[in-house]
């Protein structure tokens, strides 16, 4: 469902973890990155018609403060992703030039720091 060696994840995989006490591991055909909770998911869908989705191979999913989240879905790049969505969770088209890598790692700090354990986001205080 994934290529290892794509640049876009790389770059994902580069900020995830750089994040203290993240790591990598392969959930359902895809990268996730997880403390003790998964805080990013790379690649997702979008439901469609009834029987229908649209995939984002080069997508990265991640949890939102969910007042933040109507304002992020007006843009054409922002998607819900099927059964995550419902949970919080908004998409990030990365395959739509040009990718802001600094709005990316600030969605993924946030997504982080709703789901890390107090302990590793005073850590990330700390820096």
């Amino acid at each position: 469902m994934y290529n290892d060696q794509d640049p876009v994840l790389e770059q994902l995989r580069s900020l995830c973890l750089a994040l203290p006490g993240a790591e990598v591991h392969e959930s359902h055909g895809r990268p996730t990155f997880r403390t003790k909770k998964t805080f990013a998911i790379y690649g997702g869908m979008e439901k469609g018609g009834s029987l229908s989705s649209l995939q984002y191979p080069q997508a990265v999913l991640v949890k939102v403060d969910p007042h933040g989240a109507g304002r992020l879905l007006e843009e054409e790049r922002f998607f819900v992703p099927a059964y995550w969505g419902p949970s919080g969770w908004i998409g990030v088209n990365l395959a739509l030039p040009p990718v802001d890598w600094e709005e990316v790692a600030e969605l993924v700090e946030d997504s982080y720091r709703l789901t890390a354990p107090k302990t590793l986001v005073a850590k990330l205080e700390e820096r």
